[in-house]
């Protein structure tokens, strides 16, 4: 197939430090031909970023809201670009979204789906209705779906190896202070959206149960609050969880830990534990270790007291596989990854545990579309 013309829309830190690297290791599959960003600086700032990490021979074409005549609407105009990459402020993009998709264009959008279930309801039922029959494919940049590491942790509970899942326990813990690249970004200090990073960071984990677990998740009973005031709304949730085939588990996420070394010594982690054994997958250093710990049993079936062990290690790609995904998606191929209706649970999930206060809640009524 040939490359794809494609924009980025948003050239903030995410869009520069992890999808311009992503891009270039996709080489031919993706022409990236513009840019826009609300500011003419931000843009070209981002233009010279790009084409020294993609070795372009010409510098992107820079577009910003400080001229008509280099709008977002002129940008969405052009017949050479196919489809855009939206990575903007949470509250901004689904009007994007539908902006780009009214305009023809196939949608790559950084998770979360939206800033809440009801918008996200809402913009999936628009595109289901209005797009989607039009052929054009909309997709959730959810990196944590498409990592192949927790992809092979799906696949050894797939084979059987840990038996049936009975339990499961996922931990995050992270720290966040003033100087943080993450924290200075105006629109994450100030959070117009629920839940703050909680939200921004909280959908990953949540992503990753989906692609791990043998069953969706079916219900959650949670506490939110604030540990660090420079974090408001919440920083903090700790949730019990139920998936549908009566599996249950834990899940903890903070950005409020008062120190680095909470964080670093928290052992960050998911668990899955089943009637054979267990798993454990774990990030570092830009590699995701699934280890492996099974039963091992003598001829007659009967446990020896040993344990057998696996250990699997696979690079943190997520964000190149799942550009990658997109764009086979256009062309015909869909593997499922990052589906709106499928984001869209991550975000429930925040959503319920944010307001439950201790109630259980719904997930599958929740994220109904």
């Amino acid at each position: 197939m040939p490359a794809k013309g494609v924009a980025i829309l948003g050239s903030g830190i995410f869009a520069t430090e992890a999808h311009l690297p992503a891009i270039a290791l996709l080489g031919d599959a993706i022409e990236l031909k513009a840019v826009y960003s609300r500011s003419n600086k931000s843009a070209s700032a981002f233009a010279r970023d790009a084409q020294d990490i993609l070795k372009l021979k010409n510098p992107l074409d820079v577009y910003h809201d400080e001229d008509p005549a280099a709008s977002l609407d002129a940008l969405l105009a052009r017949s050479d670009i196919a489809a855009v990459i939206v990575v903007l402020p949470i509250t901004v993009q689904p009007g994007v979204i539908l902006k780009a998709l009214a305009a023809g264009k196939h949608v790559l959008s950084e998770k979360p789906v939206a800033p809440d279930v009801a918008q996200g309801r809402a913009l999936i039922k628009e595109y289901e209705a209005k797009y989607k029959p039009k052929g054009l494919v909309w997709r959730v940049a959810e990196n944590f779906e498409a990592e192949p590491g927790y992809h092979a942790a799906r696949r050894v509970i797939q084979e059987g190896k840990i038996g049936k899942v009975t339990f499961y326990n996922a931990r995050v813990v992270n720290y966040i202070d003033e100087n943080s690249k993450w924290y200075k970004t105006p629109w994450r200090t100030v959070p117009e959206y629920q839940g703050g990073f909680l939200l921004d960071g909280g959908v990953h984990t949540i992503a990753a149960l989906r692609v791990i677990l043998p069953s969706p998740l079916k219900a959650v009973s949670a506490f939110a609050s604030l540990a660090k005031d420079i974090l408001p709304p919440h920083d903090t949730i700790n949730a019990i969880v139920k998936s549908e085939d009566g599996s249950h588990g834990l899940v903890e996420l903070t950005w409020g830990a008062p120190t680095a070394s909470r964080a670093s010594e928290a052992g960050n982690n998911i668990t899955v534990t089943g009637t054979e054994g267990w798993l454990e997958a774990s990030r570092a250093n830009g590699v995701m270790r699934v280890s492996v710990k099974t039963i091992i049993r003598d001829k007659d079936g009967k446990p020896t007291g040993r344990e057998a062990t696996e250990v699997i290690e696979e690079n943190e790609v997520g964000i190149q596989k799942e550009i990658e995904s997109f764009l086979q998606a256009i062309d015909g191929s869909d593997d499922g990854i990052d589906d709106p209706r499928g984001t869209l649970v991550d975000v429930a999930f925040i959503q319920a545990a944010l307001n439950s206060d201790g109630a259980l809640v719904d997930l599958v009524e929740l994220a109904k579309v």
